[in-house]
Protein backbone atom coordinates (compact mmCIF):
# COMPACT_ATOMS: atom_id res chain seq x y z
CA UNK A 1 0.00 0.00 0.00
CA UNK A 2 1.22 3.49 -0.89
CA UNK A 3 0.16 7.00 -0.60
CA UNK A 4 -1.47 8.56 -3.54
CA UNK A 5 0.03 11.64 -4.60
CA UNK A 6 -2.01 14.00 -7.16
CA UNK A 7 1.04 15.22 -8.60
CA UNK A 8 2.60 12.02 -9.79
CA UNK A 9 -0.81 10.18 -11.01
CA UNK A 10 -1.60 9.33 -14.10
CA UNK A 11 -2.92 12.79 -15.85
CA UNK A 12 -5.45 12.91 -19.11
CA UNK A 13 -6.99 15.76 -20.28
CA UNK A 14 -10.82 15.30 -21.60
CA UNK A 15 -13.54 18.21 -23.26
CA UNK A 16 -12.44 21.59 -23.47
CA UNK A 17 -9.14 21.97 -21.24
CA UNK A 18 -10.52 19.46 -18.97
CA UNK A 19 -8.51 17.57 -16.71
CA UNK A 20 -8.25 14.84 -14.92
CA UNK A 21 -5.94 12.49 -12.45
CA UNK A 22 -6.61 9.14 -11.48
CA UNK A 23 -5.92 8.14 -7.89
CA UNK A 24 -6.96 4.69 -7.79
CA UNK A 25 -7.49 2.81 -11.03
CA UNK A 26 -8.30 -0.95 -10.84
CA UNK A 27 -10.88 -3.85 -12.20
CA UNK A 28 -13.30 -3.16 -9.63
CA UNK A 29 -12.49 0.59 -8.35
CA UNK A 30 -11.79 4.05 -10.30
CA UNK A 31 -11.24 6.83 -8.03
CA UNK A 32 -10.21 10.23 -10.24
CA UNK A 33 -10.15 13.82 -8.97
CA UNK A 34 -11.16 16.12 -12.22
CA UNK A 35 -10.53 20.25 -12.81
CA UNK A 36 -13.43 21.92 -15.38
CA UNK A 37 -12.66 25.26 -16.09
CA UNK A 38 -15.93 27.67 -16.26
CA UNK A 39 -18.55 26.98 -19.10
CA UNK A 40 -16.90 23.31 -19.67
CA UNK A 41 -19.08 20.39 -19.75
CA UNK A 42 -19.06 16.82 -20.32
CA UNK A 43 -21.34 15.52 -23.31
CA UNK A 44 -25.03 13.74 -21.85
CA UNK A 45 -23.99 10.05 -21.09
CA UNK A 46 -25.10 7.16 -18.99
CA UNK A 47 -23.10 3.43 -18.22
CA UNK A 48 -24.29 0.51 -18.31
CA UNK A 49 -22.64 -0.99 -15.67
CA UNK A 50 -21.14 1.88 -13.33
CA UNK A 51 -22.39 3.63 -10.63
CA UNK A 52 -20.50 6.85 -9.95
CA UNK A 53 -20.31 9.14 -7.14
CA UNK A 54 -19.09 12.99 -7.99
CA UNK A 55 -17.95 14.79 -5.24
CA UNK A 56 -17.30 18.81 -5.22
CA UNK A 57 -14.06 19.82 -3.89
CA UNK A 58 -14.57 23.51 -4.93
CA UNK A 59 -16.44 25.52 -7.02
CA UNK A 60 -20.38 24.60 -8.20
CA UNK A 61 -21.43 21.46 -10.24
CA UNK A 62 -24.20 21.10 -12.46
CA UNK A 63 -25.24 17.84 -13.01
CA UNK A 64 -28.51 17.17 -14.53
CA UNK A 65 -29.54 13.51 -13.71
CA UNK A 66 -32.61 11.72 -15.95
CA UNK A 67 -34.14 15.14 -16.46
CA UNK A 68 -33.52 16.91 -13.20
CA UNK A 69 -30.84 19.73 -12.57
CA UNK A 70 -28.76 19.34 -9.21
CA UNK A 71 -26.56 22.28 -7.98
CA UNK A 72 -23.73 20.53 -6.21
CA UNK A 73 -21.23 23.26 -4.00
CA UNK A 74 -18.18 22.44 -2.04
CA UNK A 75 -18.58 19.08 0.15
CA UNK A 76 -22.14 18.30 -1.38
CA UNK A 77 -21.91 14.84 -3.31
CA UNK A 78 -24.35 12.97 -5.84
CA UNK A 79 -25.02 9.43 -6.56
CA UNK A 80 -25.45 8.39 -10.19
CA UNK A 81 -26.93 4.53 -10.93
CA UNK A 82 -25.96 2.45 -13.40
CA UNK A 83 -28.27 3.14 -16.76
CA UNK A 84 -28.95 6.85 -15.06
CA UNK A 85 -28.41 9.50 -18.00
CA UNK A 86 -26.75 12.65 -16.56
CA UNK A 87 -24.57 15.38 -17.66
CA UNK A 88 -22.05 17.00 -15.40
CA UNK A 89 -20.80 21.12 -16.38
CA UNK A 90 -19.55 24.48 -14.75
CA UNK A 91 -22.06 26.96 -14.99
CA UNK A 92 -20.37 28.55 -12.05
CA UNK A 93 -18.17 31.76 -11.89
CA UNK A 94 -14.56 29.97 -10.85
CA UNK A 95 -13.07 26.32 -12.10
CA UNK A 96 -14.88 23.17 -10.47
CA UNK A 97 -12.66 20.05 -8.37
CA UNK A 98 -14.71 17.43 -8.05
CA UNK A 99 -13.74 13.86 -7.14
CA UNK A 100 -15.64 11.00 -8.81
CA UNK A 101 -16.03 7.58 -7.94
CA UNK A 102 -16.66 4.38 -9.93
CA UNK A 103 -17.28 1.05 -9.97
CA UNK A 104 -16.48 -0.92 -11.40
CA UNK A 105 -15.20 1.94 -13.47
CA UNK A 106 -16.60 3.42 -16.31
CA UNK A 107 -14.10 4.04 -18.39
CA UNK A 108 -15.04 2.02 -22.02
CA UNK A 109 -18.62 1.76 -20.38
CA UNK A 110 -20.10 5.14 -21.48
CA UNK A 111 -22.79 5.94 -23.79
CA UNK A 112 -23.50 8.84 -25.10
CA UNK A 113 -27.21 10.33 -25.62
Amino acid sequence: MSIIDKQIADHYTWGNNCDGWHLVKSNALSVIQEHVPVGGAEVKHYHKHAEQFFFVLSGCATIELDGQIHQLTAQQGLHVSAGQVHQLSNQGTEPLHFIVTSTPPSHGDREEV
